[in-house]
This record gives C-alpha cells, sequence and structure tokens, in this order.
C-alpha cells in the first residue's frame, strides 16, 4: 500500500520558517522523484518544488526562488521542505508527491499523492 504522509505544517507570521515532511512508504522511493505541490482555497493546486532521485538536479516555482529548500533522504524514505521567509501568499495546503523517472512538476504526470498539510502565514 502507498503512502506519503506529510507533517509539520502549521500556522507562523510572515517572516517565520516552516519545516515540512514527507514519510513514503510501499513503493521502490529511491527510483521516484519527489516533490511539494500547493493548494490555496479556491485555487488550482501548483507545483512548489521538486529533486530528482539522486537529489542533485531540483526545481523550483519562481515565487519560492531562494525561500524554499527541497531534500530528501533515500535511506530513510523521507522528503523535506525547509521554507524561510515566509509570505501570505504561501498560505495554502501543501501535498507531498512521487512520480516515477523524472522529476515531478506537473500534477497531471504525478503518481502517488500525500494527504496534505495545512500551512497558514499571518500578516
Amino acid at each position: 500500500q502507498v503512502q506519503l504522509v506529510e507533517s509539520g505544517g502549521g500556522l507562523v507570521q510572515a517572516g517565520g520558517s516552516l519545516r515540512l515532511s514527507c514519510a513514503a512508504s510501499g513503493f521502490t522511493f529511491r527510483f521516484n522523484s519527489v516533490g511539494w505541490f500547493r493548494q490555496a482555497p479556491g485555487k488550482e493546486r501548483e507545483f512548489v518544488a521538486t529533486t530528482n532521485w539522486s537529489n542533485d538536479i531540483m526545481h523550483y516555482t519562481d515565487s519560492v526562488k531562494g525561500r524554499f529548500t527541497i531534500s530528501r533522504d533515500n535511506a530513510k524514505n523521507m522528503v523535506y521542505l525547509q521554507m524561510n521567509s515566509l509570505k501570505p501568499e504561501d498560505t495554502g495546503v501543501y501535498y507531498c508527491a512521487a512520480k516515477r523517472g523524472n522529476v515531478a512538476t506537473i500534477s497531471s504526470l504525478i503518481d502517488y499523492w500525500g494527504q496534505g498539510t495545512q500551512v497558514t502565514v499571518s500578516s
């Protein structure tokens, strides 16, 4: 049974930091690219960040470059998203995602999704 379980969300003031974690199980984690997407109220789910199987190719959406860092630990089947200098527009439900093969930037091509964790940034 494939599972992606996110944790680490919460309420934080603008300028603060959060670290999201995602625990993966039920599939061959190291053969998958992983990523984070988010969905704000009334908006479509959007790509945030992704890294390939060896964690040496990363892509970020422009609005988070320089503030967010994605990483993974293949020995622990974990994915992380370090979020610094948070802004109110970063508010939303953050989803962990996995995709066989190449980096995961398009939601329609994702193979596995987590249930999401809420991030709220107050101004």
